[in-house]
């Protein structure tokens, strides 16, 4: 049987996905490895935190930047600076003496992240006839959730086993062996395409599309409020382990894969609203169940099973939502989308780093939930100024 898609570009899709994985990973390995960071560093868990945030701000602020200056030059070289970049940040975390520094590194691995993530999507599309681009896309996209089911549970055993320098030297060492293999086989692409200024400020002057935006923005937020605590909340609120949190963390990843499969499946037959809807219930749900279930860790495994299955639901969605919102200008909402994401990362994360010492684990509970709601509320307003 003739392969859908041939053998070279099949190689240089997974390369792409090597690419998304390693940016993944390299964003989000400080969630698992948060104990063992603020131990190698003599850091407190808000400093290890705002590692976090740091790379999410510099990634929402810098990415629309980079694509307004260089967004027209070739997809593959933009790619290949964002990499090199990327391997840079990660080797100076991995060296770093102090906290200044360590904030100074994660800055560069958000530069290098805000190049690569607008055009892997699109250079894998451009591979490849019309008719296969949801294939390439799809095969791209998948590196994501490897990050998640393999990447971040690893990253945490490592930090712990091995040590947090050992971990970011690995990401570098892994970001230049993609880099080298990209150079060696991912094809150049086309051009890019130059977004406009006026066109961002114009998606945000209106309010239907400023509101869709602000949805993922405070879904980020109401997720990483508990998420980017999860192994400091393990250790200290069930009395868990290094291995518990490893478990929980692949737990996480198996569970998106199947709220993945259902989304793929229920996305022909349900409104992306009505899809969002039910993310969000279970989602708040499941934040409920937390403050009431015992302290016992395999009902936290089944609570983030729930978790991960309803943000795996709403992550998708949202971007199909804000494209169907938005279809006349579907590439620069799509790359708005990614930076209120990390806006909201950042903020959930700063967050976390300021109530958990203070409320505890009750006060993250609480405040997701209302940032939740503050989603649901943004969804109403876009709704209804869309039916205007």
């Amino acid at each position: 049987m003739k392969a859908i898609i041939g053998p070279q570009k099949m190689r240089a899709l997974r390369l792409l996905s090597l690419a998304y994985f390693i940016q993944a990973t390299g964003a989000l390995s400080i969630v698992g490895a948060l104990t063992s960071v603020a131990k190698e560093w003599s850091l407190n868990n808000t400093q290890s935190a705002y590692l976090i945030a740091v790379f999410g701000i510099t990634f929402a602020v810098m990415a629309p930047f980079f694509q307004m200056v260089i967004g027209h030059i070739k997809r593959r070289s933009q790619l290949l600076t964002g990499l090199s970049i990327f391997f840079l940040g990660s080797l100076v975390f991995s060296l770093s003496t102090n906290y200044p520094t360590l904030l100074f590194s994660r800055f560069i691995m958000g530069l290098g992240a805000a190049l690569m993530g607008p055009v892997l999507v699109a250079l894998g599309a451009d591979m490849v006839e019309g008719k296969h681009q949801g294939s390439a896309i799809a095969t791209v996209l998948l590196g994501l959730s490897l990050s998640n089911l393999i990447g971040i549970p690893i990253s945490s055993w490592i930090a712990y086993h091995l040590g947090p320098r050992t971990l970011f030297l690995s990401i570098s060492a892994l970001t230049f062996i993609a880099a080298v293999m990209t150079l060696l086989w991912v094809p150049q692409g086309n051009n890019g395409q130059r977004i406009k200024g006026k066109d961002i400020l114009q998606m945000l002057g209106h309010l239907h599309s400023l509101s869709s935006l602000l949805v993922v923005f405070f879904l980020a937020t109401g997720v990483f409020t508990t998420y980017s605590f999860i192994e400091p909340i393990i250790h200290i609120q069930y009395g868990g382990s290094n291995n518990d949190v490893s478990t929980a963390l692949t737990i996480l990843g198996i569970a998106g894969l199947i709220g993945n499969f259902f989304v793929v499946r229920a996305a022909a037959k349900m409104t992306s609203t009505s899809l969002l809807l039910i993310g969000i219930g279970l989602l708040i749900i499941d934040l409920i169940l937390l403050m009431i279930i015992p302290s016992k860790l395999y009902f936290l495994y089944f609570t983030l099973i729930i978790w991960a299955f309803a943000t795996d639901i709403l992550w998708p969605t949202q971007q199909r939502r804000v494209v169907e919102l938005n279809p006349v200008m579907r590439g620069i909402a799509l790359a708005l989308t990614a930076s209120f994401l990390f806006c909201g990362i950042s903020l959930g994360s700063t967050l976390a780093g300021w109530i958990f010492p203070a409320l505890g684990y009750a006060g993250l509970l609480v405040v997701s939930i209302a940032s939740l709601l503050l989603a649901v509320l943004c969804i109403k307003l876009s709704s209804a100024s869309d039916e205007k």
